[in-house]
């Protein structure tokens, strides 16, 4: 395992304006600070040189409980939505170097293994579940459209663990899987990665229990805090839906964005704008500014803070103010199956600048 010094050299920084504010005791206080920090951290990464380029790749389709994506707000009788799970690629200046990050780079496959998606296949069976997930193009071969072959990744992140198996993104140390790209960095929450190890009957059936069992960890970085990678790109810790949740923000050509699974709509974030039936006035009722993808009630305070983070560092959307410019990595997605659920402003995908074969 790496440490933070051992890739100084490659453009990658610790941060520190956060540090103090999740250390504050408190609910309420720890938000306050929160707040406080995002914008300083807002001012920091606004002075950065944009990315050279960021393209959304879609991974896969999936079914999720309802209740769950609005956290129980929704007034609608179907139980499950739909989610579009995309991960991003990531182009940036460091140290003089081109970068590339795959964000999010989930084996739809192996994720399957989840306790969750276990018991929802047996429930349901193959059939209906293979009617209600689509299946896209393996990122490599969306990859090599730009000319990115998988050895030209120098890093690799995920918001958080939920349904993911890294033995066959590292390979193994046994030899039998061979690592899916072969030059990246795993950027990875050291708390997450522990807790893994003893996972708490909140946290089961979330988790693939045996998914980095036996994997090489020569190539991972442990992020203990929020780091800069490089021109216009953060890491930031956002603790509540996981322990070690986090969120990618970058300054793009339209301002700053973030990506995290912590809400699964604009309107998560925006829950007084939503059209979403229910979700503006659960928002007024309960007087909350956002409203949480609920799945994993560990840290629901801090789940709440963290939202408040991303909302205050990402810039709102030009065509619709209301709205801030946060990607959820897996987005409700308009459906059969949940009438009056679509959200009220989709993001779909995302695409600034020209990605380019690094040299």
């Amino acid at each position: 395992m790496m440490s933070l010094e051992a890739l100084a050299p490659a453009g990658v920084t610790a941060l520190d304006e956060l540090d103090e504010a999740w250390r504050v005791r408190g609910h309420g206080r720890r938000l306050s600070a929160v707040r406080e920090g995002a914008r300083a951290m807002r001012a920091r990464v606004e002075a950065m040189p944009a990315v050279v380029a960021v393209r959304s790749l879609p991974v896969t389709t999936l079914v999720y409980p309802t209740r769950f994506a609005f956290q129980g707000a929704a007034l609608s009788p179907a139980p499950f939505v739909p989610l579009t799970h995309r991960a991003l690629v990531v182009q940036f200046q460091a140290a003089g170097a081109l970068k590339t990050l795959l964000f999010n780079p989930t084996d739809p496959e192996r994720a399957r293994r989840a306790p969750y998606f276990v018991r929802l296949l047996e429930r349901f069976g193959e059939r209906m579940a293979s009617f209600l997930a689509t299946r896209f193009e393996p990122l490599e071969v969306q990859l090599a459209r730009f000319g990115i072959e998988a050895a030209h990744i120098d890093y690799v992140a995920f918001d958080h663990f939920h349904t993911q198996d890294l033995r066959g993104l590292l390979g193994t140390t046994d030899g039998r899987l061979a690592p899916r790209f072969p030059n990246a960095t795993l950027l990875a929450s050291r708390v997450e990665w522990d807790e893994w190890d003893d996972l708490h009957p909140m946290q089961r059936a979330w988790f693939v229990p045996d998914g980095k069992e036996g994997v090489r960890d020569d190539r991972v970085l442990f992020t203990d805090g929020d780091l800069a990678l490089g021109d216009g790109v953060v890491l930031l810790r956002t603790p509540g839906h996981t322990a070690g949740n986090q969120t990618l923000f970058w300054k793009g050509s339209r301002g700053v964005w973030g990506c995290s699974e912590n809400g699964t709509s604009a309107d998560n974030w925006s829950p007084r704008a939503s059209r979403i039936a229910g979700l503006a006035s659960a928002a007024k009722l309960g007087d909350l500014d956002v409203l949480l993808n609920a799945n994993t009630p560990e840290a629901g305070a801090d789940q709440y803070a963290s939202m408040m983070l991303e909302r205050t560092l990402a810039d709102a959307l030009p065509s619709a103010p209301a709205f801030v410019q946060m990607f959820p990595s897996s987005e409700v997605t308009p459906g059969l199956i949940a009438p009056g659920l679509s959200p009220t402003w989709l993001h779909h995908q995302v695409e600034d600048g020209k990605l380019r074969p690094p040299t």
